[in-house]
């Protein structure tokens, strides 16, 4: 222990004449000492027989394990020195964990003054406030060592310095190391780094940040849209990473075409964007994406994937219709979102007819749905309140259950409504869970608490329903969330761009919950029109959006422009030949091609399955099999009338370059397929070659991917 933190937590202990406070001075040591994380008594089943509740979240159930348990044989009032709960983690004698407090030490001090006192459960201040110094520092350097100070406030008036007690935990050990005595992080690597520092159930991040690079960067000429860009090129700044230019016109035409249409420019797209006026033709064709019917088609699917619509199992699909022809009326009628959930909140009906009501029969049963509705509308992971309290953020055990309760009483066959009995039972009190506002309150049993939860939910200063939504959409058309994963937002996992998720936020709000509005926000933004192109300098960015981030293809946009590109559509289970993948209600309609790409089922959340697109099995039918094969052989595909029409190989390598990558070849690119065709005088040898041609640009990198 350094000699320092030893005087000052001696002193500390020394100087307080008042008894022991349990809740608030020896729980932090035993969180301190590791005695309650989850690798050791903190496990759901504890550990040698001993459990404790995960970083003290119970203190009740703590005392009752560490004083009253197996005949309180864990403390000796009469010779407190020689108490269970000193000899172990002291490790005078055998413990499995090693040593986890200094026999010496302040730490097993105070546990013996407590046992000296009477192991009595002694709290008479509650813990009202946690900070930490600094918050946010910029190191000049690697190597460079941060001093870590910890202040708690109580409800009595007082503050106290707790670093001591307080637990800090990179979010990289490999970045910044950490010394728990000294309270000092040391920076092992250049970059934005996390350290989470804890004290009882409080958790705050402090952010670490060592420029990428030594050379200063000056960003104040680069092109500014709106606030997206001030917010992104002030973090690049800071970091020293110099930034891509922007995009040039053919690559910012498909890549905002496929964004907001989930489709490929069309030729007609092309030429109206070419002949457009310079300064205002981006910020045209973003309006015209967005009041387009292909948008809403498309954007149905997204929120489709979000709300996990599918069949029933069993073969039921009248419900999974209804749900989809809901979504996608609401979405062209321009229903502003926290109507949107406000009416899924509150349906009921019959699922055939009513089509939010289908928000009920997702998931299983009322857990289940507490869980889905926090991860869909809050973007928290409320499930980790399950079986205790989130160790990681601020949801209770109350909360999980509360919220759950609150949907016990629906029923969940074909009709949905609120019945007259259901009940969820708390794990831990044994007892029927009380209906509650996760994080705020109570609600009366009596009523239907869904009404309630909605209107906080969408209440304009909610902190968590705007965030949620704006960090997909921004997700969606920038390739990663501003807080990663999308369902995983809380102050220990903080945005790359906290402001900027804020403002983003605020920004959603003031224009009444309107997707097309925060959507055209981003779209418009020369953050989101820089290139992907990356320099040596900002190659290694895949977070600060220096550089356009380069994103395979869903797998229904890219079946649907195979399709487009070889002029040959897929036939989806029975749906009418020409059914766009994109438009699909059901994830169950037979396809191989959607199975090959790697298409979400929907039985949970889709928004890692998508990247998963990219992998062998699809590579290897790209290359090799009948996914693009058939098609580009077929007698009437886009190649086949185009040999018919007697059009030469310099043409046709012409088409299938604006078809697929929005451009024209260049010079190089068109003299290489020349010579390929080269000497190929007979008809089939020279369409074989042309068949290779086609083939090798569906499944180059540059057709697979938005970028």
């Amino acid at each position: 222990m350094s000699p320092l933190i030893l005087v000052i937590s001696s002193v500390l202990v020394a100087a307080d004449p008042a008894p022991v406070d349990f809740d608030n001075q020896l729980i932090p040591v035993l969180t301190k000492a590791g005695c309650n994380s989850g690798a050791c008594h903190g496990a759901a089943i504890g550990r040698g027989g001993f459990r404790l509740s995960l970083y003290g979240g119970d203190p009740e159930f703590d005392y009752r394990s560490i004083a009253l348990e197996s005949e309180g044989r864990r403390v000796n009032l009469a010779r407190p020195d020689v108490s269970i709960v000193v000899l172990k983690p002291t490790e005078t004698i055998e413990h499995g964990g090693g040593v986890r407090l200094d026999d010496d030490g302040s730490g097993a001090e105070l546990l013996r003054r407590w046992i000296r006192e009477g192991a009595t459960r002694f709290s008479t201040k509650s813990l009202v406030g946690f900070d930490v110094s600094p918050k946010v520092h910029i190191a000049d350097d690697v190597g460079a060592e941060l001093q870590l100070r910890a202040t708690a406030k109580f409800n009595d008036g007082s503050t106290v310095d707790v670093t001591p007690w307080t637990v800090f935990t990179p979010e990289d050990a490999a970045a910044v190391e950490i010394d728990q005595q000294a309270a000092t992080a040391k920076l092992l690597r250049r970059g934005r780094h996390i350290v989470v520092a804890r004290y009882l159930d409080r958790n705050i991040p402090v952010e670490i940040i060592a420029p990428l690079s030594d050379a200063a960067v000056r960003l104040q000429g680069e092109p500014r849209r709106n606030f997206i860009d001030d917010h992104v090129l002030g973090l690049l700044e800071t970091l020293r990473l110099p930034t891509s230019p922007l995009a040039n016109d053919a690559t910012f035409l498909r890549r905002v075409t496929l964004d907001l249409t989930g489709r490929l420019p069309t030729p007609a797209q092309q030429r109206r964007f070419q002949q457009g006026d310079d300064a205002k033709k981006r910020d045209a064709v973003v309006d015209e994406l967005l009041a387009s019917d292909e948008f809403n088609e498309y954007w149905t699917m997204q929120l489709a994937k979000l709300l996990r619509i599918r069949s029933q199992r069993g073969g039921e699909k009248e419900a999974a219709q209804t749900y989809h022809r809901w979504l996608r009326e609401q979405l062209a009628k321009r229903l502003p979102y926290d109507e949107l959930a406000r009416r899924m909140l509150l349906s009921a009906g019959d699922t055939h007819e009513v089509g939010p009501a289908n928000f009920y029969r997702t998931v299983g049963g009322p857990r289940e749905q507490a869980e889905f509705t926090s991860e869909l509308f809050m973007g928290n992971r409320l499930r980790c309140a399950n079986c205790h309290n989130h160790p990681l953020d601020r949801w209770t055990q109350d909360d999980y259950h509360g919220l759950a309760a609150v949907f016990a009483k629906m029923s969940r066959g074909r009709v949905i409504e609120v019945t007259s009995r259901g009940e969820v039972t708390h794990p831990r009190t044994g007892e029927r869970a009380v209906p509650r506002i996760p994080g705020e309150r109570f609600i009366g049993e009596d009523r239907d608490g869904r009404a309630a939860l909605a209107k906080w939910l969408t209440d304009r200063d909610n902190p968590y329903f705007a965030k949620a939504i704006v960090n997909r959409l921004w997700k969606e058309l920038m390739g990663r969330g501003l807080v990663e994963p999308t369902d995983d937002l809380r102050a220990t996992n903080p945005a790359t761009h906290p402001a900027l998720l804020d403002e983003l936020a605020l920004d959603f709000v003031r224009h009444k919950y309107d997707l097309r509005h925060t959507l055209r926000r981003i779209a418009r933004s020369s953050t989101y029109a820089r290139s992907s192109q990356t320099t040596t300098a900002n190659q290694a960015d895949d977070r600060y959006y220096s550089h356009a981030l380069t994103r395979p293809l869903q797998p229904e946009i890219l079946a649907d422009a195979i399709s487009d590109v070889t002029g040959i559509a897929d036939r989806y289970g029975d749906e009418p030949l020409g059914t766009r993948a994109v438009s699909l209600f059901d994830p169950r309609i037979e396809s191989a091609a959607l199975d090959i790409l790697g298409r979400c089922s929907r039985e949970d959340s889709c928004e890692s399955a998508d990247m998963t697109a990219g992998g062998l099995s699809l590579k290897l039918h790209l290359f090799n099999g009948p996914l693009l094969n058939r098609r580009i052989a077929d007698p009437q595909s886009r190649l086949a009338k185009l040999i018919a029409a007697d059009k030469q190989p310099g043409e046709i390598v012409g088409e299938f370059y604006r078809l697929a990558f929005n451009r024209d070849p260049t010079n190089g690119e068109r003299e290489f397929w020349i010579r390929q065709f080269a000497g190929e005088e007979r008809l089939k040898e020279r369409r074989q070659a042309l068949e290779d041609f086609v083939w090798s640009l569906l499944s180059c990198r540059e057709f697979v991917t938005n970028h």
